[in-house]
């Protein structure tokens, strides 16, 4: 008998999202399903004076799962959330900034851990969509490369999770509502969990300003959270950040001396190229082997010819 599907509500906070709310519904209706179902799709829209409502308006016609409840002053994500949360039928929730795009099959990767009733929350894998041609950009990739390292050993979650509907509302003061989930299902005596295949495309910030305003609030909320409720996220944990920035860094000088010993190298080839075509006069027709490119099979693992051979194989 086949397992039923894990039925979950999904949230989506939005303010003034037109140019992404609508790929983004897009994607969670056209979300690959194995053994998730998604009962009804909750946009809370906060403050919007672009085309977001309209568009979600829009997308309700085509599809009766969907719904909008409108806070006509923008009150702050927290209250948003918990307006989500008042609406939410089902016990396991899906939460989405309204400025994310997931995979194809993300929704089933991060809630299918929820088979286990040990699993309290999950988190995406936060991937940059930003082009990585300039610094800021290059500093969006290199930071959520990070975080990933980080999370796979202890997870800090965000932009996407999922979570057991175990509680009501979240505090007004909190800022970082996915780090406040965090510790009120730890506390629960539930797991946390980094699904690591649930990709969620993120923008990061274009400019340093931005950047820099989102680093500080982030970290002011991070440490709101530690000082009032006593919970400290991963990236707080500063001796576990330096060992991976460290680990970065290595990476970074390695691939800066290899590219270094490559262009010596490739230097001093030339001039020999040179001084055996212009000065010996040598057209290397019949060339000197290499032959440590003769032998593949130390890299890769060869088939068995016993086998190819007709021969029995005992195990």
């Amino acid at each position: 008998m086949a397992e039923s599907k894990i039925k979950c509500s999904v949230g989506i906070t939005a303010y003034n999202e037109e140019a992404n709310i609508g790929r983004l519904l897009q994607a969670v209706l056209d979300q690959r399903l194995y053994e998730v179902e998604i009962s009804e799709i909750i946009v809370v829209a906060s403050g919007c004076v672009d085309r977001t409502e309209e568009i979600v308006r829009e997308y309700i016609a085509r599809d009766s799962r969907i719904r909008l409840y409108v806070q006509e002053q923008r009150e702050g994500k927290t209250s948003a959330i918990n307006l989500f949360l008042a609406h939410a039928q089902e016990a396991v929730c899906v939460l989405e900034s309204g400025d994310t795009l997931p995979g194809e099959d993300t929704l089933d990767q991060l809630v299918r851990p929820f088979r286990d009733p040990a699993v309290g929350m999950t988190g995406a894998h936060k991937v940059a969509v930003n082009t990585p041609d300039h610094v800021v950009g290059l500093l969006s990739h290199l930071r959520l490369r990070m975080e990933h390292r980080l999370c796979l050993d202890i997870p800090r979650l965000g932009e996407l999770i999922a979570f057991r509907k175990v509680f009501d509302q979240l505090p007004q003061d909190v800022a970082m509502d996915e780090a406040f989930v965090e510790a009120l299902v730890i506390r629960r005596g539930m797991q946390v969990r980094y699904a690591s295949d649930a990709v969620v495309y993120n923008m990061g910030p274009e400019t340093v300003s931005d950047f820099v305003k989102q680093r500080r609030r982030n970290f002011a909320g991070h440490l709101h959270l530690k000082d009032k409720y006593g919970y400290k996220v991963s990236s707080l944990e500063n001796v576990h950040v330096l060992r991976i920035a460290l680990e970065e860094v290595w990476a970074a000088v390695r691939l800066v001396w290899t590219l270094v010993i490559l262009a010596v190298l490739e230097i001093y080839c030339r001039s020999l190229g040179y001084w055996d075509y212009r000065v010996k006069k040598r057209n290397h027709v019949v060339w000197d082997m290499a032959w440590t490119t003769k032998n593949p099979g130390s890299a890769v693992q060869q088939p068995d010819r016993s086998v190819e051979a007709g021969q029995r194989v005992e195990r």
